[in-house]
C-alpha cells in the first residue's frame, strides 16, 4: 500500500502535501510525491517518520501534469489512494477551463482524496 501526492503550485499543492503525509502516516505506509510544480520541490520542510519518494519533472517543456501523475499510478501497482489539493472555481469556469485536479479526480483508476486549502480570511 501507498499513498500518492500530486503537488501543484500555490496553497492547494501544500495543502495536499500536508493532507497526503497524514495520510501516509494514518496507513502507516510510503508516500510518493509527483512533483508538479514548475521549480524543485523544498525537502528542508518534509518528515523523517515517513518514507518518501520524490518524483520531478523536468520543467514546462515536460508532458501534461495529469499524464504524468497517471503514468506514475501506471507504473507503481502499490498505489491505493491520490492525493490532491483544490480550489473553489464558478460553474463557468469549470465548463470552460478544464483543471488538472479536475481532470485527476475523473481519470484516476485509483481512490482520490481532495483537499482544499482553509478560506482566506483576511479582511
Amino acid at each position: 500500500m501507498t499513498v500518492m501526492t500530486a503537488v501543484a503550485e500555490g496553497r492547494e499543492g501544500d495543502q495536499a502535501l500536508a493532507a497526503g503525509i497524514a495520510e501516509a502516516r494514518l496507513l502507516g505506509t510510503d508516500l510518493v510525491l509527483v512533483n508538479l510544480r514548475l521549480s524543485a520541490l523544498d525537502h528542508s520542510g518534509l518528515p523523517e517518520d515517513v518514507t518518501i519518494t520524490l518524483v520531478e519533472r523536468s520543467g514546462p517543456g515536460d508532458r501534461d501534469p495529469v499524464d504524468a501523475v497517471l503514468d506514475e499510478i501506471e507504473a507503481r501497482p502499490g498505489i491505493d489512494r491520490l492525493v490532491i489539493g483544490i480550489r473553489r472555481r464558478s460553474p463557468v469556469g469549470k465548463a470552460f477551463l478544464g483543471s488538472v485536479s479536475q481532470r485527476l479526480l475523473l481519470q484516476s483508476p485509483v481512490p482520490v482524496v481532495a483537499v482544499k486549502p482553509p478560506a482566506d480570511r483576511s479582511p
